[in-house]
Order: C-alpha cells, then structure tokens, then sequence
C-alpha cells in the first residue's frame, strides 16, 4: 500500500487549507515528504463541482516530491449513494491525479460492510491503490478486511487519552489503522505517535487545531527545519 509502507512514513495529514490563500503549510508539507504516509486533498468537502486549479498545482508539486496523495469523499456514514461517491472518486482521480481516496464519515457497522466493499471495489477499479475508511472509531472487524487503512480513532486529544483499543485488532497488522488527533497541545504532538504504535495503529497524525476545521493547522513538526522562505 502506497500510503504507509515505506519506511519511517507514518504521518498521514488532513491538511483542509485551501492552497491558493493558504500556500504556507502547503510548502511545509512538501518540504517534509519523506515522513509522510500521505495527504488528503480536500477542495470542496470532495473534489467539488469543477476542478481547482491551486489545488491541482499542489497535488502535482506533492507528487513530484513523492508525497501520495489521497481524495477526500464523503460517504455520509453510507447514505450516500453508491454512484454519487464513485463519481468523487473518479473526479479526484482525473482531476488531481490522486493516488486513492479517503471515505470520510464511514459507518462502523456490520450492516453497512456490503455498501462499503463495493465502494472498495469500485475505487479499485478506477486504478486507487489505497483505499481508506475513516469512521473515526473503531468499526466491525470486516471492514479491516476490505480497506488498506481504518482510522480508527478521529477526536480531540483529551478523548484520546482514555482511548481502549478493542483486542480484535491484534488479528490485523498495525499499519492497517490509524489515529487523527486534534485539539493536542503542541507539546504533545509529537508523541502521539507513540501513543498509537502502543495502541496497535502504525500510522498517526495530531495537530493543536481546534474548531471548525482543526485540520487547517499544521503539526508542529512539520514547521521546524525546512526552507528559510517556508514559515508556519
């Protein structure tokens, strides 16, 4: 899997900034390619009705540098329609030239593995070499089965720290699940990482964002040693 195979690659970043205004954390990200597992490109809650031309600038500067890129499609906890989520799926991909897709707002529950494994498929079948699941908890075992990578934690950093990881996970390797955590003091951001490898998840991110759209915010990690014209 192209996301989180690589050596030392463990970050996965939700970076919702829009390039065209926000041009900083993007050249950050870029300067740090090798630590990354991957980014979710986000134009419009999805690839949005036309496509961006800032966001397709940066997509191809990240995958020049290596960085995979994964197409941010909400799936409305399966009530959205199987043909209105593969079509974000193909737009991403000829749009931005994603490497995979990131089903946001995924359901966890048995009922809803079937809608989730054709989704699977069919993101498969337009040439994603990763497909992700986030329903943010830890959902019904099968859909570890389907997807590349389950996060299964997404939530504010005073959540995480009572997190228990059920003992199903133990069947399934720990770069199969990830954890996304915001409102961390910056302090604190770096060993979130550790916190997930204790917890059975290789692949992690934390930022100190809060509100609305925490994942506008950049680890900090990801500002120290770069280009002395890239500032957070």
């Amino acid at each position: 899997m192209t996301t989180h195979e690589a050596a030392g690659r463990r970050l996965l970043v939700p970076l919702y900034a829009y390039p065209g205004t926000e041009p900083e954390p993007w050249a950050m990200v870029e300067a740090h390619a090798d630590s990354l597992a991957g980014v979710v490109l986000n134009p419009h809650s999805g690839p949005g009705p036309e496509p961006e031309p800032e966001f397709a600038a940066v997509a191809a500067r990240l995958r020049s540098a290596g960085v995979p890129l994964l197409g941010y499609v909400d799936s409305d906890y399966g009530r959205r329609h199987h043909r209105e989520v593969v079509a974000d799926i193909a737009r991403h991909r000829d749009w931005y030239g994603v490497d995979g897709v990131f089903l946001d707002q995924a359901a966890s529950g048995l009922d809803s593995l079937p809608h989730y494994r054709r989704l699977a498929v069919a993101a498969r079948s337009l040439d994603a070499a990763a497909v992700v699941f986030n329903p943010g908890v830890h959902p019904h075992p099968g859909f570890a089965e389907v997807a590349d990578l389950v996060i299964t934690f997404e939530g504010e950093w005073e959540q995480y720290r009572a997190l228990r990881t059920p003992p199903w996970t133990e069947s399934f390797p720990a770069q199969r699940f990830g954890h996304l955590v915001h409102g961390t003091p910056a302090a604190l951001c770096s060993a979130v990482a550790e916190l997930a490898r204790l917890r059975h998840a290789a692949v992690s991110y934390a930022t100190p964002g809060t509100g609305a759209n925490p994942w506008g915010v950049l680890m900090p990690q990801l500002c120290a040693p770069a280009p002395a014209r890239d500032r957070c």
